[in-house]
């Protein structure tokens, strides 16, 4: 072998080396990348992701819900889980398991996800249903809801029709009696 194959070889294992740095350092700059992008992933959009998807969701004052996401809006989700739906206070979700990979960003959202926990509990109370309020603390008030404020909705609770009023901070979920 020549002196000038010995120098082309050089040149080529040295391409090869500054090619496989160059690879190693775009590697980490995609992963820091990844990373970065990733902290503007939310809950709320990896459920967006996993509606029709049946998952796991902890709920404070709840335990373990099992179910298929029908919907998700503003604070609050939709839950089948066959027997009853239920519409869960998402501040309240402590930890989902099943959930799809992937997110769905808020701007690919429909306009009727701005409709907040109010506005599911008004369609409960506009179909004059009865139905079982959960609160964090683990207590809980059957009843029909009668009407639903700013921040708290009524409950007419038992045949005497106590009125029990229950503040949307305090209510883990609701869940369908039928």
């Amino acid at each position: 072998m020549g002196w000038e194959d010995e120098l082309f070889a050089l040149f080529d294992d040295l391409e090869a080396e500054a090619g496989s740095l160059h690879a190693a350092e775009r590697d980490a700059e995609v992963a820091d990348r990844s990373r970065a992008e990733y902290q503007q992933v939310t809950l709320a959009s990896r459920l967006m992701a996993s509606l029709g998807t049946e998952v796991t969701i902890d709920v404070v004052g709840i335990g373990p819900l099992t179910g298929s996401v029908e919907r998700l809006a503003e604070g609050w989700l939709l839950l089948s889980t066959g027997d009853h739906d239920w519409v869960v206070n998402s501040r309240l979700v402590g930890a989902v398991t099943g959930a799809s990979v992937r997110s769905v960003p808020e701007v690919a959202w429909s306009p009727l996800t701005r409709l907040g926990l109010g506005s599911a509990l008004r369609r409960i109370s506009e179909a004059g249903e009865r139905c079982l309020l959960h609160l964090r603390d683990g207590s809980r008030h059957e009843g029909t809801l009668r009407r639903v404020g700013a921040d708290f909705c009524e409950l007419a609770e038992g045949e005497e029709r106590r009125v029990v009023l229950v503040a949307f901070d305090a209510l883990a979920a609701a869940q369908s009696r039928a």
